[in-house]
């Protein structure tokens, strides 16, 4: 039987832990998935948009544009309910633009520490945009859940200690990454994401 010919993508992202989801979530595919690793001519690209459709929109076609090669992109970030939706799209610099992950996790207890468990609702968001040869689209995936008042677990990276899924007792930091590559955010966008390259795949 003829073996599927590969599609070639650019994963627009230089973030290890954002790679090793992604390429879990689309392991069946096939797919040659290379990152911005392998451009290192590519500088950074400014995440100028006000939603995250348009900062993945800016990264996918700017690296469509700099390839050639069919691009992914995706910005992601969690929307925080009694804090107006935020930190957003500004989740990955809350506590300034050379904030770490510990740092944004702290800023963020210290913003809901006088909100009770039951009002410590949120989602996380993510937008994946697809651009290359005559397409471009985007797909998203949200997963609502509750925060914790100190992080828990050592899995995971972002938020993840802090946010408890919709039906499960741990964070995302403490389930590990079989079941957050399954239900987070991101796999449900990169899922419908896989949909849209299965076709295109199928066209090749």
């Amino acid at each position: 039987m003829k073996q599927p010919t590969k599609l070639r993508a650019v994963f627009a992202t230089r973030n290890p832990h954002k790679v090793a989801e992604v390429t879990d979530i689309l392991s069946a595919l096939p797919l040659e998935l290379l990152t911005l690793q392998d451009f290192p001519e590519i500088g950074d690209i400014p995440e100028t948009g006000q939603s995250f459709e348009e900062n993945a929109l800016i990264k996918a076609r700017a690296v469509f544009q700099a390839t050639g090669v069919l691009t992914l992109a995706d910005d992601s970030g969690l929307e925080v309910d009694a804090l107006n939706g935020a930190p957003g799209i500004y989740s990955a610099r809350f506590a300034g633009p050379e904030a770490d992950y510990q740092a944004n996790n702290a800023k963020l207890l210290e913003a809901l520490k006088h909100v009770p468990p039951e009002k410590r609702t949120a989602q996380f968001r993510c937008v994946v945009a697809i651009v290359g040869p005559n397409i471009e689209e985007t797909v998203e995936g949200i997963i609502r859940g509750t925060l914790t008042d100190k992080p828990r677990g050592h899995k995971g990276f972002g938020y993840d200690p802090l946010f408890i899924p919709e039906g499960y007792r741990q964070t995302f930091a403490q389930l590990g990454e079989s079941i957050k590559n399954k239900i987070s955010h991101r796999a449900r966008a990169f899922q419908k994401a896989a949909l849209i390259l299965e076709e295109i795949i199928g066209n090749h």
